[in-house]
């Protein structure tokens, strides 16, 4: 972020220069102080620069609508669903989720280095924020024939 970009962020948050866009009439959630507050939202260059009261060149009327933080789904497998990434996303995004830690194990399991691979080229095409958390347990079981075996090198060689 440039200077010029950060000082209008800080110009428009202070209320001297008026937002790119106010969403008016929000009822802001805060899950740090578990409150809820009615109020608008400034934003800049795709950024939230400000909650409370703004003026905007552009302003939509929200109309009392809830407005919180997105979700964060901090373990997940993917593979559970039967959905690529993508497809996980467009069910996910609805709802509030738009951050995933996943763990690829199950593909992992049947197609070893090239299944992640797979998993994270297709988070790569979907608007839901994907981390890939490292497989711990490929096979599953120690007596376990599956598809692979990986262990702490696969980092260096898959998560680049």
């Amino acid at each position: 972020m440039t200077i010029e970009k950060l000082s209008k962020m800080i110009e428009i948050s202070s209320g001297k220069v008026l937002a790119d866009l106010v969403i008016r009439n929000c009822k802001v959630v805060d899950p740090i102080s578990s409150t809820i507050t009615d109020a608008d939202i400034a934003i800049s260059d795709d950024y939230i620069v400000g909650v409370g009261s703004y003026n905007g060149k552009e302003v939509i009327d929200a109309k009392g609508s809830y407005a919180a933080s997105g979700l964060i789904d901090s373990h997940v497998h993917i593979e559970s669903s039967l959905c690529t990434p993508a497809s996980f996303a467009e069910v996910v995004i609805p709802f509030g989720t738009t951050l995933i830690i996943t763990d690829p194990h199950e593909i992992a399991n049947v197609c070893g280095i090239e299944g992640i691979k797979f998993m994270i080229n297709s988070a790569k095409k979907s608007p839901l924020k994907c981390k890939f958390m490292l497989s711990s347990c490929v096979p599953a079981v120690g007596f376990e024939d599956s598809g692979a075996i990986l262990d702490a090198s696969i980092n260096r060689r898959v998560y680049k």
